[in-house]
């Protein structure tokens, strides 16, 4: 599969050939679905599911802006902790990109924060459309206690996921590799599972993420469809 960022004619849409015979998906075909708190509020239907999980202010929202070429599509706010519910992005009617509140953010209450986690982890545990879980971690810091308890859940759970590094313009190239190298040593990420440095404000990472997501995902469910 591969991905078009702008075409809008019938090649470039969700269950279409190109001249290829290679089936496209086309992310300028993305909308804000839902906002869901409970099960039963989540879109009906087959389509896979790719949750995004990350710390308050990791940048979930700039990287579904980022991913699907849209700058407005997610919510941006530079105030912690305004993703309240679970936001559902359709991509083309072929995948959801699926925001999960952030996690680790001090300033609300303690009945609010269990709210939140219990709305993640209810998600987590019961959506059976959920293919895949992108972690994000910031890159300029080493990963926190919370984020190494999210990554040991996942592991846990046996959940297909990949990890992204995001912020990467805020520091020099020449230190990438070694943050990287240091988050995969404090999260215990094995050599296999990919984790990439990503700027939402440059671009830099997306074309890995998206190879990462058709392996990871959209093949897969071409393959289904067969």
């Amino acid at each position: 599969m591969h991905i078009n960022g702008s075409g809008n004619n019938d090649a470039g849409r969700s269950g279409r050939m190109d001249n290829t015979g290679t089936r496209r998906l086309d992310v300028s075909r993305s909308k804000f679905e839902l906002t869901a708190i409970k099960p039963e509020q989540y879109p009906e239907g087959d389509l896979p599911e790719i949750a995004l999980v990350g710390r308050s202010n990791v940048g979930k929202s700039s990287l579904v802006n980022s991913l699907l070429n849209r700058k407005g599509l997610a919510k941006v706010s530079s105030e912690p902790g305004k993703t309240r519910g679970i936001n559902f992005y359709n991509v083309d009617d072929t995948m959801y990109l699926v925001d999960l509140p952030g996690y680790g953010y001090a300033k609300v209450s303690k009945q609010e924060k269990a709210s939140w986690a219990e709305m993640i982890e209810t998600y987590l545990h019961t959506r059976r459309q959920l293919k895949l879980v992108i972690m994000l971690v910031d890159i300029r810091h080493t990963p926190t206690e919370d984020d190494r308890l999210m990554y040991r859940w996942i592991l846990d759970r046996g959940i297909a996921h990949m990890v992204i590094a995001t912020k990467a313009d805020k520091i020099s190239r020449g230190r990438i590799q070694g943050r990287l190298s240091e988050i995969r040593k404090v999260l215990g990420i094995k050599a296999d599972v990919s984790l990439t440095a990503y700027s939402s404000e440059t671009g830099q990472g997306k074309e890995q993420v998206w190879r990462d997501l058709e392996k990871a995902v959209l093949d897969q469910t071409v393959n289904e469809q067969i």
